[in-house]
């Protein structure tokens, strides 16, 4: 199959990947992208293990950059509730359509930039000094990253909402997704060697398109040491509506 990739289709895995690494090194609202643009060239469910291989190379490039930041204590309180999700997330690839999945990803991200917005709102309306979301909603934002990410590699705004909700600072938020997405994509490997999804040939695809990834990386490693608290948030949850509205209209 890769022999057989236009020169436009080389383009958009090369900006996928550069996707990945600035969505793994400072944008994580970036992590939609690549499988969209995966899915665009290859057939939906090889894309998922495409990209799959991609990430991981990220995720040890964003721990070797962000490793002393992480907040443990979230994470500890996602795990468990996050394996859920992914198990979840491997029913529905074993049962459902590609346009069935891509539909309910789209809904959940768009009803997550909602719930976030009237959140801010309420924060303005009752007090000066915005608060950090309750510790029961990881319970909530765990399975729905755990899904996500294991049909569509999709988590990236999930829970980079949550993160940046909970008022982590960003060199937090960035270390904290960086273990998070980790181990949740190892996690996920043998399930998606299982269902045929992780192949040699799209290993060899990542192999291949790795130099465009570190590329990505070190544009999101410098902008990411700019970039306020507050234009952080606003990326977030303008890329995650994007995302969502583009997954939900695509046909």
């Amino acid at each position: 199959m890769i022999a057989t990739f236009t020169p436009l289709e080389w383009l958009l895995l090369a900006v996928a990947a550069c996707a990945v690494g600035l969505s793994k090194s400072g944008m994580p609202a970036f992590g939609p992208i690549p499988a969209a643009l995966f899915a665009a060239v290859l057939p939906a469910r090889a894309s998922t293990g495409a990209v799959l291989g991609l990430l991981l190379v990220g995720d040890l490039i964003a721990v070797r950059m962000y490793h002393a930041h992480a907040d443990w204590g979230i994470l500890r309180r996602l795990m468990p509730s996050v394996v859920v999700g992914v198990l979840l997330g491997v029913l529905v690839l074993w049962f459902a359509d590609d346009a069935t999945v891509r539909r309910i990803i789209g809904a959940i991200l768009v009803l997550l930039v909602v719930l976030r917005v009237a959140l801010l709102a309420r924060e303005r309306r009752q007090s000066a000094e915005p608060r950090p979301l309750p510790a029961g909603l990881a319970h909530v934002f765990g399975p729905l990253g755990g899904f996500t990410t294991m049909i569509a590699n999709a988590a990236g705004p999930v829970m980079s909402l949550y993160f940046v909700a909970s008022r982590l600072p960003v060199q937090a938020v960035l270390g904290t997704a960086a273990w998070f997405f980790l181990i949740v994509n190892a996690f996920k490997v043998p399930f998606s060697v299982g269902l045929g999804l992780m192949t040699p040939e799209s290993l060899l695809l990542n192999l291949l398109l790795v130099p465009a990834l570190l590329i990505g990386a070190l544009i999101g490693w410098r902008v990411a040491r700019r970039i306020s608290p507050v234009w952080f948030e606003r990326i977030v949850l303008v890329l995650t509506l994007a995302s969502g509205l583009f997954l939900l209209l695509r046909p």
